[in-house]
């Protein structure tokens, strides 16, 4: 991880998780939020690398974001 990266894990149902580096993970927790406030069925993750990820909004279990730009993890 870059000094300029976020990792964020995203926990789903069934416990499983995703885990990739943000640029910014306060940016992540507020989509994360806006998704699941507009019932999204789907939300899109671009990681540090450029790589966009898919994640099902209604499987969300949890989010930690780790890293001095967040404030921590956020559960649903």
């Amino acid at each position: 991880m870059s000094d300029d990266t976020v990792k964020v894990r995203i926990g789903l149902e069934g416990a499983r998780e995703l885990e990739f580096d943000v640029p910014d993970g306060d940016a992540l927790v507020k989509d994360v939020e806006t998704a699941m406030k507009k019932d999204e069925g789907l939300m899109w993750v671009t990681d540090a690398g450029g790589d966009r990820h898919g994640v099902a909004v209604g499987k969300i279990a949890f989010v930690q974001v780790e890293g001095g730009k967040a404030s921590g993890g956020v559960g649903f």
